[in-house]
C-alpha cells in the first residue's frame, strides 16, 4: 500500500510514485500537464525504472506532439522500451497511476498536485483487472516524430558540432518562452544554420533525411525568415547547376545569446 503523496509539481508527485512502483505501470487518461511530465521524469531516471505504458486520448497526445522537443524525447522513451503509447478509447474520470499493487489518482488543486492512493486490496485489484483489460484491446499510437537521439546525432554528423549545440539551446529557449509555435524546429534549425554560415541545402537536406521536414518546407521558412530581416542569403558557385544558398545572421542578431534571438524571432515573425 501507499501513503498519499502532496507536492508542489506533478513531476515530483510522479517521481516518488515510480519509485513506489515494483511493476510495470499504467498511466491513465494524464493530462497535458502530466504527461510532459511523464516524458521528463523518465527521461530523467534511471535504468531501474519500471516501463510505463500511456493510455492518453488523442487532444492531450497531439497538444504535447506539436511540441517537437518533447515529441521527439518520447520517441525516444518509445524506441528504448521504457514508454509506450495507447489511445485512451473511453474517458476516464480521473488520471491515474496504477501497478500491481498500488495506485494513484492525480489531483492538482492551486500550486499543489497530489496523488491520492487507495489501501483497499479488492478496489486496487478491480481498477488493475479494467484498465489492463483496457490496455491489451488498445491501439498502440505511433509517433511520427524521430527520436532526439537520432536528429541530434544526425545533425553532428551532417553539418557540425557547432550547429547542434545552438540549435538545441535555440529550441530550448523557445520552448522556455512559450514560443514554439513561433520559432519551431525548423525555424530553429535555419537559425542555427545561419549561425554558422551553413548552406541552406545542406540543412534542408539533414532536415529531410531524419524526418523533421520536407526541403519545401524548409524553403518557405526560409523566405518567410529572409523576408523579416532575420536572416541573409549570399550564393556560393558550384561547379555543375546552380548557385547554392549561404545562410549567415545579420550582425545586430549575430550578436544575441539565444533568448533575445528567440525574441527577436517572435517579434519579427
Amino acid at each position: 500500500m501507499c501513503a498519499n503523496l502532496l507536492a508542489e509539481s506533478v513531476s515530483a508527485v510522479l517521481r516518488s510514485a515510480f519509485e513506489s512502483a515494483e511493476s510495470d505501470v499504467i498511466a491513465v487518461a494524464p493530462s497535458e500537464q502530466m504527461l510532459r511530465a511523464i516524458v521528463d521524469v523518465v527521461s530523467a531516471a534511471d535504468s531501474d525504472v519500471q516501463p510505463v505504458a500511456v493510455m492518453v486520448s488523442e487532444p492531450v497526445l497531439k497538444t504535447v506532439t506539436d511540441d517537437f522537443l518533447a515529441a521527439s524525447r518520447m520517441a525516444d522513451l518509445v524506441d528504448d522500451k521504457a514508454l509506450s503509447l495507447w489511445s485512451l478509447a473511453e474517458p476516464a474520470n480521473n488520471s491515474l497511476l496504477l501497478w500491481a499493487d498500488g495506485m494513484y489518482a492525480i489531483v492538482s488543486a492551486g500550486e499543489q498536485v497530489a496523488g491520492l492512493s487507495a489501501d483497499d486490496e479488492t478496489f486496487i485489484d478491480a481498477i488493475n483487472t479494467t484498465y489492463r483489460t483496457a490496455l491489451d484491446e488498445a491501439t498502440a499510437v505511433s509517433l511520427r516524430t524521430p527520436p532526439l537521439s537520432v536528429v541530434e546525432q544526425a545533425l553532428i554528423d551532417d553539418i557540425g558540432e557547432q550547429c547542434h549545440e545552438d540549435f538545441i539551446s535555440i529550441l530550448s529557449a523557445a520552448e522556455a518562452a512559450g514560443a514554439i509555435d513561433s520559432v519551431d524546429e525548423v525555424v530553429t534549425s535555419l537559425l542555427a544554420a545561419a549561425r554558422n554560415d551553413v548552406l541552406l541545402y545542406d540543412i534542408s537536406r539533414w532536415g529531410e533525411d531524419v524526418g523533421v521536414a520536407s526541403k519545401a518546407t524548409f524553403s518557405r521558412a526560409k523566405s518567410r525568415l529572409e523576408d523579416a530581416a532575420l536572416i541573409r542569403t549570399e550564393k556560393v558557385p558550384i561547379d555543375v547547376g546552380r548557385p547554392r544558398l549561404r545562410l549567415t545572421l545579420p550582425a545586430e542578431y549575430d550578436a544575441l545569446d539565444d533568448d533575445a534571438l528567440v525574441k527577436a524571432a517572435v517579434e519579427s515573425l
